[in-house]
């Protein structure tokens, strides 16, 4: 595949590095890291190798990736190599979709408390779903949940949200058969978001009554508890945004839709229209539009560009795909297995895909030339460009 004609890469290392003193004090050291990486993505700063067809004798050079995963280019095989291994977790039932969404007053003091909030959002997204699923006047059930944290709009604006793919039935209580839920219905939407609305302020009032929250600016008053108390108080009133969509056609059909959700970022470079004195031009959809008129451009000025695109960047060690009932690690194959035991389906029909996928991976040559498909050979190592390195300090010299 070749390379894009305009890249997120190359509107960093035009505008980041003015931008960044612009910002001194005020980027994060993980933001400043991701900058950093996107920039150096495939370039000779990280290195590389020179590769040699064996069949028409083309030399190419190769960069090394940055293999962050904020990076546009960086997220397919990482995708690719998630979604083998995800392959023998697929159970032979329908799955559905279902999405929970922040309010936009509880994004605003997100961006500040990531860690805290984006965690909230799953573990109660995941206990909304598991404690309906488990009412035996809904599914009576215990089911799998896999989640996916998404913190970006169409247009790069904050919007915290959470993924979630889940069969549509699961284990009863005394893990003697499968219950499969209604055809075509999973939850009660309504439900879902009246718990989910619940549980999460409970659990945001006891985050700041434990001090883990914190806020500036607008909303540095809402360090009081009092405060706190009435500005949480429309937020228990108003519609919370939970949906579920039809299920899924068939596993596979998950499968394709995880590879498009489970290693996105916030913008792919091949949303990228243009960049001018006016500034980045990219193309967004617009859902509160209807038919054609949902897909259109926008243009922002670099500065801005790019500060939307840092907004999305999670904190250091956070993940962003999360597994809870019988997908979590603890007891993943037994509970798999017991599954497919009930559903009457041979255990090593869906490993064995996986593993064939795997061992088809390693059997194919690592690079094929793009001219004539022959297999490619390194022929030379490129090493990596030395990091600059502060003079030792005189005072702390032995």
């Amino acid at each position: 595949m070749g390379r894009a004609a305009l890249e997120v890469a190359d509107i960093f290392r035009i505008h980041g590095p003015a931008w960044r003193q612009a910002q001194r004090g005020h980027l994060s050291l993980t933001q400043l890291k991701v900058m950093s990486a996107i920039e150096q993505c495939r370039s000779a700063v990280l290195g590389g190798h020179v590769l040699r067809c064996e069949g028409c004798g083309t030399d190419t050079v190769a960069y090394n990736s940055c293999r962050n995963r904020h990076c546009p280019k960086c997220q397919s095989s990482a995708a690719q190599r998630w979604l083998e291994a995800r392959q023998a977790d697929l159970l032979p039932v329908d799955y559905y979709h279902v999405v929970f969404t922040l309010p936009a007053p509880i994004a605003d003091i997100a961006y500040y408390n990531k860690a805290v909030i984006y965690g909230l959002l799953f573990d109660v997204a995941a206990q909304t779903l598991q404690t309906i699923a488990a009412d035996a006047k809904h599914l009576g059930a215990r089911i799998a949940v896999t989640l996916v944290l998404h913190t970006w709009g169409s247009a790069l604006t904050h919007h915290p949200h959470v993924h979630g793919i889940v069969p549509g039935g699961g284990l009863s209580p005394d893990g003697q058969r499968w219950i499969s839920c209604k055809p075509g219905f999973f939850l009660s939407v309504r439900v879902l978001s009246r718990l989910f609305r619940r549980r999460f302020l409970e659990e945001l009032g006891h985050a700041h009554a434990a001090g883990e929250l914190q806020f500036f600016g607008e909303h540095a008053a809402l360090g009081d508890a009092s405060a706190f108390a009435r500005w949480l108080a429309p937020l228990r009133k108003c519609e919370w945004v939970v949906y579920a969509k039809r299920p899924f056609a068939g596993p596979q059909a998950v499968l394709a839709y995880l590879s498009r959700y489970t290693h996105r970022v916030a913008i792919s470079n091949s949303r990228l229209v243009a960049m001018d004195e006016r500034g980045v031009t990219f193309r967004w959809k617009d859902y509160r539009a209807k038919g054609k008129t949902r897909h259109k451009t926008m243009t922002l000025g670099a500065n801005e560009f790019m500060r939307r695109f840092l907004l999305h960047v999670l904190p250091s060690g956070f993940h962003r795909i999360r597994h809870y009932g019988l997908l979590a690690n603890g007891a993943r194959k037994s509970k798999l297995a017991l599954a497919r035991e009930l559903l009457h389906v041979a255990p090593a029909a869906h490993a064995s895909t996986a593993d064939t996928a795997a061992e088809q991976r390693r059997e194919r040559p690592t690079f094929v030339c793009w001219h004539c498909g022959s297999t490619i050979l390194v022929v030379e190592i490129l090493a990596r460009t030395p990091s600059i390195r502060a003079p030792p300090n005189p005072a702390r010299s032995p």
